[in-house]
Parts: structure tokens; C-alpha cells; sequence
């Protein structure tokens, strides 16, 4: 089962992602995440708990990001799994999101 918590410091949120980023993953973070970010301007995704990422992962990582730096937010990924970094890389994503991103 997939679940965040978030963690307010002054304008910036730390979001801490726990369970697979699937189809069923993406439903929360669109449904309960997305609307909590837009009022942030520092936005710091922890990965450490996310032993897996599916396309659908994938696909809303990559919409979120963009359209949260789109808004000017600033955005970071930290504590990538090895597996999850190694679908990433396979994948571009530093690259399409930019390095910067992924500390």
C-alpha cells in the first residue's frame, strides 16, 4: 500500500513517499499529494522508501516535476534506491529533468 507524509519548513515541503510508485501509487499522489504542493516554492521529494517505480511512476514523476518548475517551484529527489535510480538513468530522466534534480 502506498502512502506519503509531508513536513513543513518555512516556505519548503519535504514529502516522503513510502510503497511502490504504481498505477495504484500515482492515484494517491495525484488525488492527495498535487493539490498541497502549488503553495510551496521548495519542494523536496524523498525516495527512500520506494523500492519500485512503474511507468505510470514514471509518467507522473516526469508531468510533476515539469509542471511544478513551470510554476517556479523548486524541485529536488533524494534517497533513490539503486533499482529505482537504475530505471531512471535507463530512462533519461536526470537527463529530461535535469541533473540538478536528483541529489
Amino acid at each position: 500500500m502506498f502512502h506519503f507524509s509531508t513536513k513543513e519548513i518555512k516556505n519548503a515541503l519535504e514529502v516522503k513517499l513510502e510503497g511502490d510508485l504504481d498505477i495504484d501509487g500515482t492515484e494517491v499522489v495525484e488525488d492527495q499529494l498535487i493539490p498541497q504542493l502549488e503553495k510551496y516554492r521548495v519542494i523536496s521529494i524523498n525516495f527512500e522508501n520506494v523500492p519500485f517505480v512503474d511507468s505510470s511512476g514514471i509518467g507522473l514523476l516526469m508531468h510533476l516535476v515539469q509542471a511544478l518548475q513551470d510554476k517556479g517551484i523548486h524541485v529536488s529527489i533524494f534517497n533513490v534506491k539503486q533499482d529505482v535510480q537504475e530505471i531512471f538513468d535507463l530512462l533519461q530522466l536526470p537527463e529530461i529533468l535535469g541533473e540538478e534534480i536528483f541529489i
